[in-house]
């Protein structure tokens, strides 16, 4: 009978050698709200296959005011821990939240919990994207009750923009943002779109804008930029993968950073 006490295991591979894994591109964590149920298509959608996608969820309670909104800066950090480590960004998808909490806090939250990982608040990448159009004079269009479009206005206009007409439609709860139809979304485009506006930004994660953002440039001759697509080219030029990025509107096209107003009548 064959004594087995003295056999020992052989690895097939030591520490270090397992290979890049399946994302080899990077890896990016989200942390959305309860409510929402539209981000989540939006980002797998516009992310390349070859770059990971972890999302964990925070609680924001209805209604959506300014205060409840900042309410959730205390528990971005929580949320953060709950994705995997050595990520390597990691946004808080919320527009009108992390102007309510500030773009420092959501960053500090994040990387306190997260520290080898790259903070992001999706403002920051909203910022990021309309400089990058030259958008200075911008329309906005969003879903929400009127203190947040005021509070909204304020830090664009104090980052530097020229808010030229902004409108909402009055939603209080953030699961019926998620239902508001693009065709709807198109005609708020539309209403708010002056002409002498540069662009078109679209608030909130929650809004299927995403979904007409070339339509609306089409109808409009102005760049569009959106929540949930300011957020995907972000984060990806935050890691490096500027090529085969497949996204809506001039912003995915748009290599390098605009001069100045672009004029979409000449540029297409």
């Amino acid at each position: 009978m064959t004594d087995h006490t003295s056999v020992q295991a052989r690895p097939c591979l030591w520490p270090g050698q397992e290979g890049a894994g399946r994302h080899p591109a990077g890896r990016l964590g989200f942390i959305l709200l309860n409510t929402e149920e539209t981000a989540d298509d939006d980002i797998r959608a516009m992310v390349p296959p070859d770059v990971g996608v972890f999302i964990t969820r925070v609680r924001l309670v209805d209604p959506v005011t300014v205060q409840n909104l900042a309410a959730v800066a205390g528990d971005l950090g929580d949320a953060a821990r709950l994705l995997p480590e050595n990520l390597d960004a990691i946004a808080y998808v919320c527009t009108s939240g992390s102007i309510a909490a500030g773009e420092a806090a959501v960053e500090r939250a994040i990387r306190t919990a997260q520290p080898e990982t790259r903070p992001l608040a999706l403002v920051t990448c909203v910022v990021d994207a309309l400089r990058h159009l030259g958008i200075t004079r911008v329309a906005v269009g969003t879903p929400y009750l009127d203190e947040v479009n005021r509070m909204e206005a304020a830090f664009l206009e104090g980052r530097g923009f020229d808010v030229r007409s902004m409108s909402g439609l009055g939603i209080a709860r953030g699961r019926d943002m998620t239902r508001v139809e693009p065709r709807d979304i198109t005609r708020l485009a539309l209403d708010v779109c002056t002409s002498d506006c540069d662009g078109i930004f679209l608030s909130c994660t929650a809004l299927r804008a995403v979904e007409v953002v070339d339509a609306i440039e089409e109808q409009t001759g102005r760049p569009v930029v959106t929540s949930n697509q300011a957020l995907v080219w972000r984060m990806l030029r935050q890691i490096g993968v500027h090529e085969s990025i497949g996204g809506p509107g001039r912003l995915f096209r748009l290599q390098e950073p605009a001069q100045a107003p672009i004029d979409m009548s000449r540029a297409r």
